[in-house]
């Protein structure tokens, strides 16, 4: 049986959790940023195109900036970790920063603060993701590799976690008139908390009960490696995989906005089922997926994926629709989960550069999803955004299945 989906203290696989205050402190992490992200993502499209009025080119444009800025960030301020060992600093800052953005669109909102938030400040934070996962690796790496493996998935799992709770909440709020724009102050409060656990409770640097040694790499070398060949290649298609997992992000409050009978209600109650679905999934997959590679995982999970995102636009008028959160959430947990420790095991040694591999997986995703969505809406509309983003994805798990499923991660030790 599938575990519950809110994961017990007295599970087998939080007995860690119970004993590190390290991993008590990022799985906490975990669930302030998937609630304030869940609290903003789903209708951050929406919000941008019809209530700041900057229409899908504009939107489109502020996803593209959005994109580079936190990539940007992510790379550096994880070269920057390893080369110093000084992680304490980046993860306070990345904190401020995006707090910062939230806080400006609670005083003032506007089209000027939207695009200052969402596409300098709030993506300036963006390191906090690869960030904890950095620390919750390293936690992780003085237990037995299976147990780090279902450590890594908790701390994944945690971070949808919220959207079983925050999304029907939402969901709820609507139906009773809320304003959509009440997420800020919301995702403002959360994300000042992620500022005082992060000050309060991140591992002082050169204190760790783990080795961190400096990585004695310039800024040129480090960037250097990342460029090579094996690296980028792969960086790209699990970039590519991403890309339908972006769009279903970007098109879903729309397309149920445009839809005759939906609307915010239903893309909050749409979201959260799916979330609130992959977090038995992905406390599962670690045990059940044992002696498969992962390469081969990521092209079922791309494939159950493509199925859904494909058919949402097709079905959002019909009851039909909810059919697909069952593909949604099982292919979801699988791209969500089995990337991370691929691109992770790519650079182990290196947490921080190691890390921000999901970074460049992210800007890459999302740069072909806004091509997806720019050339989709140009042409046609939502429906061959959907189309396109799913011709991406099968692409790039196509392409790494064939170069790496038979001899490369497999997902036990």
């Amino acid at each position: 049986p599938l575990p519950s989906p809110i994961p017990s203290l007295t599970h087998p696989q939080m007995t860690p959790f119970r004993t590190d205050p390290t991993l008590r402190m990022a799985a906490l992490m975990m669930v302030l940023y998937g609630a304030c992200l869940c609290s903003i993502g789903p209708y951050l499209s929406t919000l941008g195109v019809t209530t700041f009025r900057l229409g899908d080119a504009g939107y489109a444009a502020v996803l593209v900036a959005s994109t580079l800025v936190a990539v940007t960030t992510s790379v550096l301020m994880g070269i920057r970790a390893d080369q110093t060992a000084r992680r304490r600093g980046i993860m306070i800052g990345s904190t401020v920063l995006t707090t910062a953005g939230l806080a400006l669109m609670v005083a003032a909102p506007s089209p000027l603060s939207f695009i200052l938030a969402h596409a300098l400040l709030i993506p300036l934070g963006g390191a906090i993701w690869g960030m904890v996962f950095a620390i919750a690796r390293q936690a992780a790496s003085r237990h037995s590799p299976d147990a780090a493996d279902s450590i890594m998935a908790v701390v994944r799992a945690l971070f949808a976690l919220p959207f079983v709770i925050v999304l029907p909440a939402w969901s709820v709020a609507f139906a009773g008139g809320v304003q959509v724009t009440s997420v800020y102050p919301v995702a403002f409060a959360l994300a000042a908390g992620m500022v005082w656990l992060a000050w309060k409770s991140w591992p002082r640097d050169g204190q760790t009960a783990w080795q961190d040694p400096k990585s004695g790499l310039s800024l040129t070398s480090a960037l250097r490696e990342l460029a090579q060949p094996h690296l980028a290649a792969r960086v790209l298609a699990l970039g590519a995989v991403n890309a339908p997992m972006t769009i279903y992000l970007v098109i879903t409050g729309l397309v149920f906005a445009a839809t005759p009978g939906r609307g915010a209600g239903d893309t909050a109650l749409y979201f959260g089922i799916v979330a609130g679905l992959e977090v038995p999934f992905m406390l599962a997959l670690p045990r059940l997926s044992r002696g498969m590679s992962r390469p081969l995982l990521i092209l079922i999970g791309t494939l159950l994926y493509s199925t859904h995102v494909a058919l949402l636009p097709v079905l959002a008028s019909t009851p039909y629709v909810w059919l697909l959160l069952l593909p949604a959430a099982l292919g979801g947990s699988i791209m969500l989960l089995f990337p991370i420790a691929y691109l992770q095991d790519l650079l182990s040694d290196r947490p921080g550069t190691g890390a921000s591999l999901m970074a460049l997986q992210r800007v890459t995703g999302e740069v072909l999803a806004a091509m997806c969505f720019v050339i989709g809406t140009l042409f046609a509309g939502y429906g061959l955004v959907a189309i396109l983003s799913v011709i991406v994805g099968l692409t790039g798990a196509v392409w790494l299945w064939r170069a790496d499923g038979q001899i490369a991660h497999p997902t036990a030790s």
